[in-house]
Protein backbone atom coordinates (compact mmCIF):
# COMPACT_ATOMS: atom_id res chain seq x y z
CA UNK A 1 0.00 0.00 0.00
CA UNK A 2 1.33 3.45 -0.98
CA UNK A 3 2.47 5.60 1.96
CA UNK A 4 -0.03 8.48 1.70
CA UNK A 5 1.97 10.87 3.87
CA UNK A 6 5.12 10.36 1.82
CA UNK A 7 3.15 10.81 -1.43
CA UNK A 8 1.56 13.99 -0.09
CA UNK A 9 4.91 15.42 0.96
CA UNK A 10 6.46 14.55 -2.42
CA UNK A 11 3.60 16.07 -4.44
CA UNK A 12 3.49 19.26 -2.35
CA UNK A 13 7.25 19.62 -2.81
CA UNK A 14 6.88 19.28 -6.59
CA UNK A 15 4.13 21.93 -6.57
CA UNK A 16 6.32 24.33 -4.61
CA UNK A 17 9.28 23.73 -6.95
CA UNK A 18 7.29 24.19 -10.18
CA UNK A 19 8.99 27.03 -12.13
CA UNK A 20 6.01 28.02 -14.30
CA UNK A 21 2.38 27.35 -15.16
CA UNK A 22 3.27 24.63 -17.68
CA UNK A 23 5.23 22.64 -15.09
CA UNK A 24 2.42 23.11 -12.57
CA UNK A 25 -0.09 21.75 -15.08
CA UNK A 26 2.12 18.70 -15.68
CA UNK A 27 2.19 18.00 -11.93
CA UNK A 28 -1.59 18.31 -11.75
CA UNK A 29 -2.06 15.81 -14.56
CA UNK A 30 0.47 13.38 -12.99
CA UNK A 31 -1.35 13.54 -9.65
CA UNK A 32 -5.02 14.18 -10.40
CA UNK A 33 -5.36 13.36 -14.09
CA UNK A 34 -7.31 10.37 -15.40
CA UNK A 35 -4.32 8.08 -14.82
CA UNK A 36 -2.68 10.13 -12.08
CA UNK A 37 -1.30 8.73 -8.88
CA UNK A 38 -4.12 9.94 -6.64
CA UNK A 39 -6.75 9.01 -9.24
CA UNK A 40 -5.40 5.41 -9.27
CA UNK A 41 -5.65 5.30 -5.47
CA UNK A 42 -9.30 6.42 -5.71
CA UNK A 43 -9.98 3.67 -8.23
CA UNK A 44 -8.49 1.10 -5.84
CA UNK A 45 -11.16 1.82 -3.24
CA UNK A 46 -13.60 -0.34 -5.17
CA UNK A 47 -11.41 -3.40 -4.69
CA UNK A 48 -11.06 -2.98 -0.91
CA UNK A 49 -13.11 -4.62 1.76
CA UNK A 50 -15.66 -2.45 3.54
CA UNK A 51 -13.41 -2.11 6.56
CA UNK A 52 -10.40 -1.00 4.47
CA UNK A 53 -12.59 1.37 2.46
CA UNK A 54 -13.84 3.06 5.65
CA UNK A 55 -10.26 3.47 6.77
CA UNK A 56 -8.51 4.45 3.52
CA UNK A 57 -11.32 6.42 1.84
CA UNK A 58 -11.09 9.55 4.04
CA UNK A 59 -7.29 9.46 3.88
CA UNK A 60 -7.14 9.25 0.06
CA UNK A 61 -9.85 11.92 -0.36
CA UNK A 62 -8.01 14.14 2.09
CA UNK A 63 -4.81 13.65 0.07
CA UNK A 64 -6.65 14.62 -3.11
CA UNK A 65 -8.15 17.72 -1.51
CA UNK A 66 -4.84 18.84 -0.01
CA UNK A 67 -2.92 18.50 -3.31
CA UNK A 68 -5.72 20.14 -5.36
CA UNK A 69 -5.89 23.04 -2.89
CA UNK A 70 -2.15 23.61 -3.00
CA UNK A 71 -2.18 23.45 -6.81
CA UNK A 72 -4.88 26.14 -6.92
CA UNK A 73 -2.99 28.35 -4.47
CA UNK A 74 0.26 27.96 -6.37
CA UNK A 75 -1.49 28.76 -9.69
CA UNK A 76 -3.00 31.93 -8.20
CA UNK A 77 0.43 32.98 -6.92
CA UNK A 78 1.94 32.49 -10.37
CA UNK A 79 -0.84 34.48 -12.07
CA UNK A 80 -0.43 37.35 -9.60
CA UNK A 81 3.34 37.37 -10.10
CA UNK A 82 2.87 37.40 -13.90
CA UNK A 83 0.42 40.30 -13.64
CA UNK A 84 2.87 42.26 -11.48
CA UNK A 85 5.62 41.58 -14.03
CA UNK A 86 3.48 42.76 -16.93
CA UNK A 87 2.33 45.87 -15.09
CA UNK A 88 5.94 46.77 -14.41
CA UNK A 89 7.02 46.11 -17.98
CA UNK A 90 3.94 47.48 -19.78
CA UNK A 91 3.02 50.40 -17.57
CA UNK A 92 0.57 53.00 -18.97
CA UNK A 93 1.70 56.61 -18.77
CA UNK A 94 -1.54 58.32 -17.73
CA UNK A 95 0.03 61.73 -18.37
CA UNK A 96 0.14 61.08 -22.13
CA UNK A 97 -2.65 62.76 -24.17
CA UNK A 98 -5.39 60.51 -25.48
CA UNK A 99 -5.23 59.48 -29.15
CA UNK A 100 -6.88 62.18 -31.26
CA UNK A 101 -10.47 61.54 -32.27
CA UNK A 102 -11.23 61.57 -35.94
CA UNK A 103 -12.93 64.85 -36.80
CA UNK A 104 -15.17 65.74 -39.67
CA UNK A 105 -14.25 68.47 -42.12
CA UNK A 106 -15.99 71.07 -44.24
CA UNK A 107 -16.46 69.94 -47.84
CA UNK A 108 -14.44 72.05 -50.32
CA UNK A 109 -17.62 73.07 -52.13
CA UNK A 110 -19.13 74.46 -48.94
CA UNK A 111 -15.84 76.14 -48.05
CA UNK A 112 -15.65 77.85 -51.45
CA UNK A 113 -19.30 78.87 -51.22
CA UNK A 114 -18.69 80.43 -47.81
CA UNK A 115 -15.63 82.25 -49.13
CA UNK A 116 -17.62 83.65 -52.05
CA UNK A 117 -20.53 84.75 -49.86
CA UNK A 118 -18.17 86.48 -47.42
CA UNK A 119 -16.57 88.49 -50.25
CA UNK A 120 -19.89 89.51 -51.82
CA UNK A 121 -21.36 90.32 -48.40
CA UNK A 122 -18.51 92.76 -47.91
CA UNK A 123 -19.62 94.41 -51.18
CA UNK A 124 -23.16 94.80 -49.86
CA UNK A 125 -24.82 91.74 -51.43
CA UNK A 126 -27.39 89.66 -49.56
CA UNK A 127 -28.05 85.94 -50.07
CA UNK A 128 -31.23 84.64 -51.74
CA UNK A 129 -32.30 81.01 -52.08
CA UNK A 130 -34.95 79.05 -53.92
CA UNK A 131 -36.26 75.51 -54.55
CA UNK A 132 -34.36 72.94 -56.62
CA UNK A 133 -37.57 71.96 -58.45
CA UNK A 134 -38.74 74.89 -60.56
CA UNK A 135 -41.50 75.81 -62.95
CA UNK A 136 -40.84 76.08 -66.67
CA UNK A 137 -41.72 79.77 -66.43
CA UNK A 138 -39.10 80.61 -63.79
CA UNK A 139 -36.39 78.39 -65.26
CA UNK A 140 -36.88 79.25 -68.96
CA UNK A 141 -39.70 81.54 -70.07
CA UNK A 142 -39.10 84.45 -67.68
CA UNK A 143 -35.41 84.32 -68.56
CA UNK A 144 -36.09 84.87 -72.26
CA UNK A 145 -35.46 81.30 -73.46
CA UNK A 146 -37.37 80.81 -76.74
CA UNK A 147 -39.81 77.85 -76.95
CA UNK A 148 -37.46 75.66 -79.06
CA UNK A 149 -34.24 76.46 -77.23
CA UNK A 150 -31.99 73.35 -76.86
CA UNK A 151 -31.86 73.77 -73.07
CA UNK A 152 -35.57 72.86 -72.99
CA UNK A 153 -34.84 69.41 -74.45
CA UNK A 154 -34.54 66.25 -72.33
CA UNK A 155 -30.93 65.65 -73.39
CA UNK A 156 -29.97 68.82 -71.46
CA UNK A 157 -32.58 69.07 -68.69
CA UNK A 158 -34.10 66.76 -66.07
CA UNK A 159 -37.90 67.00 -66.37
CA UNK A 160 -40.34 65.84 -63.68
CA UNK A 161 -43.46 63.82 -64.45
CA UNK A 162 -46.35 65.93 -65.71
CA UNK A 163 -48.80 67.17 -63.08
CA UNK A 164 -52.59 66.95 -63.38
CA UNK A 165 -52.71 70.30 -65.12
CA UNK A 166 -50.15 69.06 -67.65
CA UNK A 167 -47.24 71.21 -66.42
CA UNK A 168 -43.85 69.50 -66.24
CA UNK A 169 -41.55 71.01 -63.65
CA UNK A 170 -37.78 70.74 -63.96
CA UNK A 171 -34.72 70.35 -61.78
CA UNK A 172 -33.37 73.84 -62.16
CA UNK A 173 -30.55 74.10 -64.68
CA UNK A 174 -29.13 77.24 -63.07
CA UNK A 175 -29.82 79.41 -60.03
CA UNK A 176 -31.23 82.22 -62.21
CA UNK A 177 -34.86 81.28 -61.33
CA UNK A 178 -34.16 82.72 -57.88
CA UNK A 179 -33.35 86.04 -59.56
CA UNK A 180 -36.80 85.88 -61.15
CA UNK A 181 -38.35 85.21 -57.73
CA UNK A 182 -36.48 88.19 -56.27
CA UNK A 183 -37.62 90.59 -59.01
CA UNK A 184 -41.25 89.46 -59.32
CA UNK A 185 -43.83 90.95 -57.00
CA UNK A 186 -46.30 88.07 -56.54
CA UNK A 187 -48.49 86.72 -53.75
CA UNK A 188 -47.21 83.15 -54.02
CA UNK A 189 -47.08 81.32 -50.68
CA UNK A 190 -43.59 79.84 -50.25
CA UNK A 191 -41.51 78.61 -47.29
CA UNK A 192 -39.74 81.29 -45.26
CA UNK A 193 -36.31 80.44 -46.68
CA UNK A 194 -37.39 80.89 -50.34
CA UNK A 195 -36.71 84.32 -51.84
CA UNK A 196 -39.73 86.50 -52.64
CA UNK A 197 -40.18 89.77 -54.49
CA UNK A 198 -38.09 92.77 -53.49
CA UNK A 199 -38.47 96.37 -54.49
CA UNK A 200 -35.43 97.69 -56.42
CA UNK A 201 -32.66 98.51 -55.94
CA UNK A 202 -31.60 94.85 -55.66
CA UNK A 203 -28.19 93.38 -54.90
CA UNK A 204 -28.21 89.60 -54.25
CA UNK A 205 -26.10 86.49 -54.76
CA UNK A 206 -27.75 83.12 -55.22
CA UNK A 207 -25.79 80.01 -54.18
CA UNK A 208 -27.23 76.55 -54.71
CA UNK A 209 -27.36 73.20 -56.46
CA UNK A 210 -28.18 72.92 -60.15
CA UNK A 211 -28.76 69.95 -62.46
CA UNK A 212 -27.97 69.11 -66.08
CA UNK A 213 -27.61 65.93 -68.16
CA UNK A 214 -23.82 65.97 -68.32
CA UNK A 215 -20.97 63.96 -66.82
CA UNK A 216 -17.19 63.95 -67.36
CA UNK A 217 -14.02 65.08 -65.55
CA UNK A 218 -15.20 68.70 -65.43
CA UNK A 219 -19.01 68.24 -65.49
CA UNK A 220 -21.41 66.35 -63.22
CA UNK A 221 -25.22 65.93 -63.34
CA UNK A 222 -25.43 67.89 -60.09
CA UNK A 223 -23.17 70.85 -59.44
CA UNK A 224 -23.17 74.19 -57.64
CA UNK A 225 -23.53 77.71 -58.95
CA UNK A 226 -23.48 81.16 -57.48
CA UNK A 227 -25.17 83.85 -59.50
CA UNK A 228 -25.33 87.53 -58.76
CA UNK A 229 -27.91 90.16 -59.64
CA UNK A 230 -27.81 93.93 -59.31
CA UNK A 231 -30.81 96.09 -60.30
CA UNK A 232 -30.72 99.89 -60.09
CA UNK A 233 -31.40 102.95 -62.20
CA UNK A 234 -27.85 103.77 -63.28
CA UNK A 235 -26.02 100.43 -63.43
CA UNK A 236 -23.67 99.78 -66.35
CA UNK A 237 -20.95 97.39 -67.59
CA UNK A 238 -18.27 99.32 -65.72
CA UNK A 239 -19.90 98.37 -62.42
CA UNK A 240 -20.03 94.73 -63.55
CA UNK A 241 -16.36 94.75 -64.53
CA UNK A 242 -15.28 96.24 -61.21
CA UNK A 243 -17.40 93.80 -59.22
CA UNK A 244 -16.00 90.71 -60.96
CA UNK A 245 -12.37 91.87 -60.96
CA UNK A 246 -12.59 92.74 -57.27
CA UNK A 247 -14.11 89.37 -56.48
CA UNK A 248 -11.46 87.42 -58.44
CA UNK A 249 -8.68 89.38 -56.75
CA UNK A 250 -10.09 88.72 -53.27
CA UNK A 251 -11.01 85.09 -53.90
CA UNK A 252 -7.64 84.04 -55.35
CA UNK A 253 -5.89 86.37 -52.89
CA UNK A 254 -3.79 88.05 -55.55
CA UNK A 255 -3.30 91.61 -56.70
CA UNK A 256 -3.24 92.94 -60.23
CA UNK A 257 -5.84 90.71 -61.87
CA UNK A 258 -5.89 91.33 -65.61
CA UNK A 259 -9.19 90.52 -67.31
CA UNK A 260 -10.81 90.63 -70.70
CA UNK A 261 -14.45 90.38 -71.73
CA UNK A 262 -15.30 88.33 -74.83
CA UNK A 263 -18.70 88.83 -76.51
CA UNK A 264 -20.98 85.85 -75.92
CA UNK A 265 -24.67 84.97 -76.03
CA UNK A 266 -26.97 84.24 -73.12
CA UNK A 267 -30.76 84.52 -73.57
CA UNK A 268 -31.16 86.46 -70.32
CA UNK A 269 -28.49 89.15 -70.80
CA UNK A 270 -27.74 91.71 -73.53
CA UNK A 271 -24.96 92.53 -74.07
CA UNK A 272 -23.47 89.23 -72.83
CA UNK A 273 -19.85 88.33 -72.21
CA UNK A 274 -17.51 85.73 -70.82
CA UNK A 275 -14.80 87.06 -68.55
CA UNK A 276 -11.26 85.68 -68.87
CA UNK A 277 -8.46 86.33 -66.41
CA UNK A 278 -4.75 86.23 -67.12
CA UNK A 279 -2.96 83.22 -65.68
CA UNK A 280 0.16 81.04 -65.87
CA UNK A 281 -0.40 77.39 -66.81
CA UNK A 282 3.25 76.31 -66.63
CA UNK A 283 4.35 73.62 -64.19
CA UNK A 284 1.02 71.82 -64.12
CA UNK A 285 -0.63 74.44 -61.89
CA UNK A 286 -2.80 77.42 -62.79
CA UNK A 287 -1.62 80.64 -61.16
CA UNK A 288 -4.14 83.48 -61.38
CA UNK A 289 -2.71 86.96 -61.87
CA UNK A 290 0.52 85.76 -63.51
CA UNK A 291 1.72 84.74 -66.97
CA UNK A 292 0.27 85.41 -70.39
CA UNK A 293 -2.35 82.65 -70.69
CA UNK A 294 -6.09 83.24 -70.35
CA UNK A 295 -8.73 81.36 -68.38
CA UNK A 296 -12.50 81.76 -68.64
CA UNK A 297 -14.02 82.06 -65.17
CA UNK A 298 -17.53 83.55 -65.38
CA UNK A 299 -20.39 84.36 -67.73
CA UNK A 300 -22.06 87.73 -67.31
CA UNK A 301 -23.91 90.60 -68.93
CA UNK A 302 -26.54 93.30 -68.59
CA UNK A 303 -30.00 91.95 -67.71
CA UNK A 304 -32.09 91.62 -70.89
CA UNK A 305 -35.03 94.06 -71.10
CA UNK A 306 -37.39 91.12 -71.73
CA UNK A 307 -36.36 89.56 -68.42
CA UNK A 308 -37.11 92.81 -66.63
CA UNK A 309 -40.53 93.01 -68.30
CA UNK A 310 -41.31 89.36 -67.46
CA UNK A 311 -40.54 90.16 -63.83
CA UNK A 312 -42.70 93.27 -63.74
CA UNK A 313 -39.95 95.90 -63.94
CA UNK A 314 -39.90 98.72 -66.47
CA UNK A 315 -36.64 98.51 -68.50
CA UNK A 316 -36.98 102.23 -69.24
CA UNK A 317 -36.47 102.90 -65.54
CA UNK A 318 -34.50 99.91 -64.21
CA UNK A 319 -31.48 98.11 -65.53
CA UNK A 320 -28.92 95.80 -64.03
CA UNK A 321 -26.25 93.18 -64.49
CA UNK A 322 -26.00 89.48 -63.69
CA UNK A 323 -23.19 86.94 -63.50
CA UNK A 324 -22.80 83.24 -62.75
CA UNK A 325 -19.87 81.30 -61.27
CA UNK A 326 -19.38 77.55 -61.11
CA UNK A 327 -18.61 77.06 -57.41
CA UNK A 328 -17.06 73.59 -57.82
CA UNK A 329 -14.90 74.74 -60.73
CA UNK A 330 -13.55 77.70 -58.73
CA UNK A 331 -12.67 75.25 -55.97
CA UNK A 332 -10.79 73.06 -58.44
CA UNK A 333 -8.82 76.07 -59.69
CA UNK A 334 -7.97 77.43 -56.25
CA UNK A 335 -7.19 74.20 -54.41
CA UNK A 336 -5.78 72.01 -57.21
CA UNK A 337 -8.46 69.31 -57.40
CA UNK A 338 -8.07 67.55 -60.77
CA UNK A 339 -11.43 65.78 -61.18
CA UNK A 340 -14.82 67.33 -60.43
CA UNK A 341 -16.40 63.90 -59.92
CA UNK A 342 -14.25 63.28 -56.83
CA UNK A 343 -16.08 66.10 -55.07
CA UNK A 344 -19.28 64.03 -55.00
CA UNK A 345 -17.80 60.52 -54.52
CA UNK A 346 -18.09 60.56 -50.72
CA UNK A 347 -14.54 59.22 -50.26
CA UNK A 348 -13.50 59.94 -46.64
CA UNK A 349 -9.82 59.85 -47.62
CA UNK A 350 -10.36 62.54 -50.26
CA UNK A 351 -12.36 64.64 -47.81
CA UNK A 352 -9.65 64.23 -45.19
CA UNK A 353 -7.09 65.57 -47.67
CA UNK A 354 -9.07 68.44 -49.21
CA UNK A 355 -11.50 69.22 -46.36
CA UNK A 356 -11.33 72.30 -44.13
CA UNK A 357 -11.57 72.83 -40.41
CA UNK A 358 -15.13 73.65 -39.31
CA UNK A 359 -13.69 76.28 -36.95
CA UNK A 360 -11.92 78.25 -39.72
CA UNK A 361 -14.80 80.44 -40.92
CA UNK A 362 -13.83 82.39 -44.07
CA UNK A 363 -13.43 86.09 -43.44
CA UNK A 364 -11.96 88.65 -45.85
CA UNK A 365 -10.42 90.54 -42.93
CA UNK A 366 -8.51 87.59 -41.42
CA UNK A 367 -8.10 85.36 -44.47
CA UNK A 368 -10.29 83.16 -46.59
CA UNK A 369 -8.56 79.82 -47.10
Amino acid sequence: MTDLNTLKTDLIAQVEAAPDAAALEAIRIAALGKSGQISELLKSLGKMSPEERREQGPLINGLRDAVASRLAERKAQMEAAELDRRLAAEGVDLSLPAPPRRRGSVHPTMQVMDEMVSIFAEMGFSVAEGPDIETDFSNFTALNFPPKHPAREMHDTFFMAAEEAGERKVLRTHTSPVQVRVMRQINEKVPAWVATGQEPPIRVVVPGRTYRCDSDATHTPMFHQMEGLVIDKAVHMGHLKWTLETFISRFFETEGVVSRFRPHHFPFTEPSAEMDVQCDRSGGDIKIGQGTDWLEVVGCGMVHPNVLRNCGLDPEIWQGFAFGFGVDRLGMLKYGMPDLRDMFAGDARWLGHYGFSPFATPNPATGLS
